[in-house]
């Protein structure tokens, strides 16, 4: 019986040997680039976790007067050194594609209902800042801001210029992937060319596949099979289907369960030709990815990694990654990270 023990001792052993060696990521050739932010909605508010819907009625107290979502909020992340920037689109009910991440006006706005049941005219008259409050309603420090704010997409590609963005589809209708590839050929803008992406549910995804055969487009879907299925073959080296010319998530606080990681997983996925993105720690309920927000997870990140992270703060986080973007009024700065340090006590 020992005997047979210690064989199974040894051969165990020796598995775990080969398969350090398979996934050892310094042995992997050290990657090319450098590591690229995606700011989502550009620059805006962030809001106190709770389990409201609304967003906008628990926001921080606000220490910049910037809305998601916005050709302002597109230009202030360019200045803080996003290499991408994803903005929410949907329809409006005239056909007209318009940057806007919830699925009624009743949050954020003065207007009530679904975007897509007014004209672009009715979402323009709206004020974007006017539900944004961090004291439970008592003030509204961004009401009057925002009159005229909700964009086109037209007008969010003018204001990226040559940036790249990612078009994260608010709905599943496949038109509106006819309307925003409408939106982008009436702004001149090549999507291909300039390295845009295409994020959003199965339906427009497809079609935009039909329309943009080399952009880049996922599913929340595709990227957690991939994810999902690499987990489970990647200790034997083996890249799955799912991943293949896709898209995989890597929350920051399990990248341990990706084999290879760093270098080693990047060569594979580089081989498969599929991106990485870096997301926030996970936690165990989680069924969405979030983005980082904390300038102390950027520097959780290998120096080398040459991927992609999904930024919900790139105020914050950009100036991290970029020190010379970080040129600030000292006053404010100083009252930004009163609010970081808030944000890091509501999470211990």
């Amino acid at each position: 019986m020992k005997t047979v023990l210690r064989w199974i001792g040894f051969f165990l052993a020796l598995v775990f040997l080969i398969l350090t060696f398979i996934n050892a990521s310094w042995l992997a050739p050290g990657p090319r680039g450098q590591v690229k932010l995606i700011a989502q909605r550009g620059v805006g508010q962030l809001a106190v976790p709770s389990s409201g819907d609304c967003a906008a009625a628990r926001i921080e107290p606000p220490v910049h007067a910037f809305l998601e979502n916005t050709v302002a909020s597109i230009q202030e992340a360019t200045r803080n050194g996003a290499a991408m920037i994803a903005l929410d689109v949907a329809a409006t009910s005239d056909g007209q594609m318009v940057l806007f991440g919830d699925e009624t006006l009743d949050c954020r706005t003065d207007g009530q209902g679904a975007p897509g049941a007014r004209t672009l005219a009715q979402l323009k008259a709206l004020d974007a800042g006017y539900g944004y409050t961090a004291d439970g309603g008592k003030t509204f420090p961004l009401r009057g801001t925002g009159i005229g704010a909700i964009p086109t997409v037209q007008e969010a590609v003018r204001a990226a210029d040559t940036k790249p963005l990612v078009y994260r589809f608010m709905s599943d209708d496949a038109k509106e992937a006819n309307l925003l590839a409408a939106a982008l050929k009436a702004a001149g803008r090549d999507p291909v060319a300039l390295g845009d992406g295409f994020f959003g549910g199965g339906a427009p995804v497809a079609r935009i596949r039909q329309l943009f055969p080399k952009a880049w487009a996922f599913s929340h879907a595709e990227a957690e099979a991939c994810s999902s299925c690499y987990r489970r073959s990647g200790w034997l080296g083996i890249v799955p289907d799912a991943c293949k010319g896709g898209t995989l998530f890597v929350p920051l606080n399990r990248t341990w369960l990706y084999a290879g990681w760093p270098n080693r997983l990047i060569a594979r996925m580089e081989e498969a030709g599929a991106r990485i993105i870096v997301t926030a720690p996970q936690g165990d309920d989680d069924t969405a990815p979030t983005g980082l927000d904390l300038p102390e997870q950027i520097r959780e990140i290998p120096v080398g990694y040459n991927g992609f992270v999904w930024v919900d703060d790139i105020w914050a986080l950009g100036p991290a990654l970029h020190p010379q973007y970080g040129r600030r009024n000292p006053a404010v700065d100083e009252k930004y990270e009163a609010q970081l340090e808030a944000r890091r006590k509501a999470r211990e």
